[in-house]
């Protein structure tokens, strides 16, 4: 079982701003095609750095409340987010080894 977690723009607050670790944030949309592309690296990523990391989906259609927290303007889009802050966007396909690299630079 992937340790990604689902959440709303009801969870956002708990689940990304109360949090200790860092939380990568993965935006997409069930039309998106590109989406579906990501969606095994963010899988990947979250088993990994698991004790690292905590990884969590949103929707961006039914949460319009988040997506405008962290200006979200196109699906597939990442947000590194520690105590409030962004610490990296990305928006856009990206692969496994890039999203690796991105991840790590924040936990090293």
């Amino acid at each position: 079982m992937s340790k990604v977690l689902e959440i709303t723009d009801q969870q956002f607050e708990q689940e990304v701003y109360s949090t200790e670790q860092p939380v990568l944030v993965y935006f997409w949309a069930s039309w998106c095609g590109p989406c579906k592309l990501v969606s095994p690296s963010v899988s990947w990523v979250a088993d990994t750095y698991s004790d690292r990391l905590k990884v969590v989906k949103l929707e961006v259609d039914p949460n319009p409340e988040s997506v405008a927290k962290c200006k979200v303007e196109g699906v597939p889009a990442l947000r590194l987010i520690k105590d409030k802050a962004i610490l990296e966007s990305y928006e856009g396909a990206i692969g496994k080894q890039q999203l690796q690299s991105l991840v790590e630079t924040f936990l090293t």
